[in-house]
């Protein structure tokens, strides 16, 4: 894990963070021959690759009943922990609707229209590892949104599905569900196939393949954003605990080996104590040896002067997550202009963020929380706009529309006004 102290070794550290950004090239041709195919063949392209990447030959859709045999096999216990994550995350996110408006002024109405996006579909990761959780924040927000459609794909290698991740899907009633993953499930709900109907927007995370065919089908279709590896920057005053970093950053590490680790502190001797706490931690860690490679990769401690600085250097960064270890983390808000998701205070981890707390863990990463934000509601309801002109209204506007589409050489839009005006 580096030290850096000064801003040259800074200087370097930002040009080594933006390498780390995913690279598409060799992938992009693979992942265009995989829709390409998809988009001609359909429904025998995606079993074809379905058998190639996860080594089964089962129906690609998993019915109603196989979802909940496979629910029922879950403890009470877990049950109700996702039933609990479900009411918090379903309550934060109300909390983001919105409603259609309008006004008038001089016989011209002017408004906006909200209406859902009517059918979307979630991609949910799987493979090395699955994620109920990414099932609830994936489908509630477009469920509070009023998206009346809702499909889901995760991959089942050897032809398995995780029963926690379908006592997810059961709990919130998701009926379509696919076992597709990979670059073939992208193109699947982008150009549609004989079993799965089209989409209009996909969401959800996945690896270098899915970001990449998100990314080429985005047109087509919609997405919510490219998810990169995970990132987590604390920063950290006299007040912090040497352990309570320690473990964040770990939580972060353990992801992959991209993932990435930044403490930026303004006390030097915190350094050390850290450092200890993070070896004497990682020997507790079954995935000790990815946390490792992450931290040497990716992980950094800056020491500053200031917490003006290191909120300076962190909307640089731009991190998914953002935790600030400080006696009054509230005093920094104001300074903290780029973050995915902003933890205040010692005891706000996070991944209670992950789980727990209500707010979407899908978040921008890789410095494009400077233009993104993180899932919502949202990112699930479209926007019309509304116009209505009376005759007097049009007698006011009339005139300013005949000069500007002059000037701008289109006679048939000043044409529009002018044969109205002749008829008043």
């Amino acid at each position: 894990m580096q030290i850096i102290k000064n801003k040259e070794e800074l200087q370097k550290f930002f040009k080594k963070l933006r390498k780390r950004m995913p690279s598409y090239q060799g992938i992009d041709e693979k992942v265009r021959k995989i829709l390409n195919d998809i988009s001609k063949k359909g429904d025998k392209a995606v079993i074809k690759y379905t058998k190639l990447f996860d080594k089964h030959e089962l129906p690609l859709k998993i019915q109603p009943q196989e979802i909940e045999a496979n629910a029922k096999k879950v403890s009470k216990d877990i049950i109700s922990a996702l039933n609990f994550a479900k009411e918090r995350i379903k309550k934060f996110h109300e909390h983001q609707l919105e409603q259609s408006w309008q006004y008038e002024e001089k016989d011209i109405v002017l408004g906006q229209i909200i209406r859902p996006i009517e059918r979307i579909g979630a991609y949910v990761p799987g493979g090395k590892a699955s994620y109920p959780s990414t099932v609830l924040m994936n489908v509630i927000p477009a469920q509070v949104a009023g998206v009346k459609e809702i499909s889901v794909c995760v991959p089942t290698p050897q032809g398995e599905i995780n029963s926690v991740v379908c006592a997810a899907l059961h709990l919130l009633n998701i009926k379509e569900v696919y076992r597709i993953g990979g670059a073939q499930a992208i193109g699947a709900m982008a150009y549609g196939t004989e079993t799965v109907k089209k989409v209009d927007k996909i969401i959800g995370p996945g690896n270098i393949y899915v970001a990449t065919a998100k990314k080429i089908v985005f047109g087509e279709v919609d997405i919510d954003m490219i998810a990169g590896p995970s990132e987590i920057l604390i920063i950290a005053d006299r007040t912090a605990h040497a352990n309570f970093i320690a473990a964040d950053m770990l939580s972060q590490a353990e992801h992959d080996e991209m993932a990435c680790s930044i403490l930026i502190t303004t006390q030097e001797e915190l350094v050390e104590e850290v450092k200890k706490e993070i070896k004497k931690q990682l020997q507790l860690l079954p995935k000790s040896e990815i946390a490792n490679r992450a931290l040497k990769n990716y992980g950094a401690i800056i020491i500053v002067k200031s917490l003006k600085e290191a909120a300076e250097i962190a909307n640089i960064i731009a991190p998914e997550h953002l935790e600030v270890m400080a006696e009054n983390p509230e005093k920094l808000i104001p300074f903290l202009k780029n973050a995915g998701a902003i933890f205040l205070g010692h005891y706000s981890t996070e991944p209670i963020g992950d789980y727990i707390a209500g707010p979407n863990h899908t978040l921008p990463t890789s410095g494009t929380a400077k233009f993104f934000s993180p899932l919502g509601v949202y990112d699930f309801l479209k926007r019309s706009s509304l116009i209505k002109v009376k005759q007097k209204g049009f007698n006011t506007l009339a005139p300013y529309v005949e000069k500007l589409a002059t000037i701008e050489g289109l006679q048939a839009h000043a044409n529009t006004v002018k044969v109205r005006k002749s008829s008043i």
